[in-house]
């Protein structure tokens, strides 16, 4: 019974060993293609712990330099709010009336300076003409669309 017994264990390992095969009764073979199955296993057995050694390494590092890259976003955005402090501080509030550049032009400011010469002069200060902003036509730099007159005769009013 023990003989049978070891056969029968010798036929399931043949089978383990080495499923498309047919069953072998050379037990000596059977022995050395388990015993190479085994150095085999071991082997890859070590390979992937030593991957993953590697791994939990990489992790590591990455662990690492992501948290300094989340220190530093951290200072960046500290350094934009100063800096973005720091021009609202030093930037003049804007003008009340800037004028157009043209009106800073020589040739505008002779002509505002010959409009005002023509006007009569009023003896209140509240009649004095403003010479800072240029006796000219504004319409060309209106943008396009509100230039368009082609509408014109069908929104207004026939009485306009």
């Amino acid at each position: 019974m023990r003989r049978e017994r070891l056969n029968d264990r010798f036929l399931q390992l043949s089978s383990v060993l080495d499923p498309d095969r047919p069953p072998r009764s050379d037990k000596v073979s059977i022995l050395g293609d388990a015993a190479r199955l085994l150095m085999q296993l071991k082997t890859e057995a070590e390979q992937l712990k030593e991957s993953n050694e590697k791994l939990e390494e990489t992790i590591k590092e990455l662990k690492v330099e992501k948290n300094e890259l989340r220190d530093e976003k951290t200072k960046l955005k500290a350094d934009k709010e100063r800096l973005e402090q720091q021009l609202k501080a030093m930037s003049p509030p804007p003008p009340a009336f800037m004028p157009h550049p043209m009106a800073l032009h020589p040739a505008a400011a002779s002509a505002n300076a010959a409009f005002v010469a023509q006007q009569p002069q009023a003896s209140s200060k509240a009649a004095a003409p403003y010479n800072a902003f240029p006796r000219m036509t504004m319409w060309q730099w209106l943008p396009p669309t509100v230039l368009d007159t082609t509408q014109d005769t069908k929104l207004w009013s026939p009485n306009a």
